[in-house]
C-alpha cells in the first residue's frame, strides 16, 4: 500500500515516427515497376488518465519513466509502418501537470477524463510519395520525426467545498466524522491527522466535500511542522472553516495566528469567504471563553460547537451550506494565478 504522496517528478518522452521506405516493384512482368516504399507508422503519443479510484501519486514514486513506443519503419508495396503504443499514466482527480523549473501550470486535470500531454513523432514518408516524371527512381526517403522528451511536475490538489483550518487538536477531524461519511483518526494529542482526508456531507438535496487538513503551527508558513505540505490542498477549495479552540490559551489570538500563516504562504488563500467556528464548547470555562471571542469579533459571526450538542452541529451545518452557496471558484481555479497553457505540446517542440 503506497503512503500519501501529493507531488512528484517523472520523465516522459512520446515515440519517434518510423522511416519511411526506400524500395522498387519488382515482378516478373513489372521488372521495372518504380518505387513503392511505404510510409513509416507514427509514435505513440503520452497521454494522463484520470481514475476516481486513485487517491494520491504514490504509485508515480515507484515509476518514474514513461515513454511511448516507437513507429515502425514502412516496407515495400507501398505497406505502412505500425504506430507505437501510446504510454497510458493514470492520476487521481484534482491533479495539475507542472513545469518543473518556472513552477507554471501546464494542465489542470480537473474536469479531464483522458488529455494527450506530447504526440508522437509523424512518421516518414517512403520513396513512392517522391516519384515524378524527371525522378523515376527516388533513392531516398524521409526519416521520421524524433519524439519529445521532457520532466514534468505532477502535484495533486484536493477538490473539496470547505477546507478546515486549525491548531493541531482543535476537533477538525471529530467534526468531519460527524458531519460526513470520513472515518479520519481522533485522539487526544496533537498531529493524529497526518494526511488530507476528505468526507462528503448530505443537507437536504446538497452535496458538500468537506476538507481536513494536519493542523497547522506558528512558522508554517515558513515550512514548520507538517501543515505547510498540506496548505496547496485547501487552495482549490471554495471557503475556508477556522475552528477555534476554546480549550487552547491562545483562543483569543488564534485567528490572526491562522490568518497570518495562510498569508505567508498565499495571501489570495484569505480572499475565500471563511466561516468562524468556536469548538469545544462542552469544555469547563468554554462558554465565557465563547462569549469574549464574540465580543472581539463582534463585526462577524462566530459559531459555537460541541460535537455533543445537536443544536451547534445544525448550525455549523447551514452555515457550511451559506457560505457554500454564496461563493464560487475564482478565474484561476485557486490555483494561485497560474494560467494553462492550452498548446503546450507545440511549445515544447520548439523550446526541446
Amino acid at each position: 500500500m503506497f503512503g500519501f504522496s501529493d507531488e512528484t517528478y517523472i520523465e516522459v518522452a512520446s515515440g519517434k515516427g518510423g522511416d519511411g521506405c526506400v524500395s522498387f516493384r519488382r515482378e516478373k512482368f513489372a521488372p521495372k515497376g518504380g518505387p513503392d516504399g511505404g510510409d513509416g507508422g507514427k509514435g505513440g503519443d503520452v497521454v494522463f488518465v484520470v481514475r476516481d479510484n486513485l487517491r494520491t501519486l504514490g504509485h508515480l514514486k515507484m515509476v518514474r519513466s514513461f515513454k511511448a513506443g516507437n513507429g515502425r519503419p514502412g516496407q515495400g508495396a507501398r505497406c505502412y509502418g505500425r504506430a507505437g503504443d501510446d504510454v497510458e499514466i493514470p492520476v487521481p482527480p484534482g491533479t495539475v501537470i507542472k513545469d518543473p523549473e518556472t513552477g507554471e501550470v501546464i494542465k489542470d486535470l480537473t474536469g479531464e477524463d483522458r488529455w494527450t500531454f506530447l504526440h508522437g513523432g509523424k512518421g516518414g514518408l517512403g520513396n513512392w510519395h517522391f516519384r515524378s516524371s524527371v525522378r523515376q527512381t527516388p533513392r531516398f526517403a524521409q526519416p521520421g520525426e524524433p519524439g519529445v522528451e521532457m520532466r514534468i511536475g505532477v502535484e495533486l490538489l484536493v477538490i473539496a467545498d470547505i477546507g478546515f483550518v486549525g491548531f493541531p487538536n482543535a476537533g477538525k477531524s471529530s467534526l468531519l466524522n460527524l458531519l460526513t461519511n470520513a472515518r479520519s483518526k481522533v485522539a487526544g494529542y496533537p498531529f493524529t491527522t497526518k494526511i488530507p482526508q476528505l468526507g462528503a456531507m448530505r443537507y437536504g438535496d446538497q452535496d458538500l466535500i468537506l476538507a481536513d487538513i494536519p493542523g497547522i503551527i506558528e512558522g508554517a508558513g515558513q515550512g514548520a511542522g507538517m501543515g505547510i505540505k498540506f496548505l496547496r490542498h485547501i487552495s482549490r477549495t471554495k471557503a475556508l472553516a477556522f475552528l477555534i479552540d476554546l480549550s487552547d490559551e491562545r483562543f483569543l489570538d488564534s485567528y490572526e495566528i491562522l490568518c497570518g500563516e495562510l498569508a505567508s504562504y498565499a495571501p489570495s488563500l484569505l480572499e475565500k469567504p471563511q466561516v468562524m467556528i468556536a469548538s469545544k464548547l462542552d469544555e469547563d470555562g468554554a462558554p465565557e471563553r465563547f462569549e469574549a471571542l464574540k465580543a472581539k469579533y463582534k463585526d462577524r459571526e462566530v459559531h459555537p460547537l460541541s460535537i455533543y450538542m445537536d443544536e451547534t452541529v445544525e448550525d455549523v451545518r447551514s452555515a457550511f451550506i451559506k457560505v457554500v452557496s454564496q461563493s464560487g471558484l475564482k478565474d484561476d481555479d485557486g490555483l494561485g494565478g497560474f494560467t494553462t497553457r492550452v498548446d503546450k505540446d507545440a511549445e515544447y517542440r520548439d523550446e526541446y
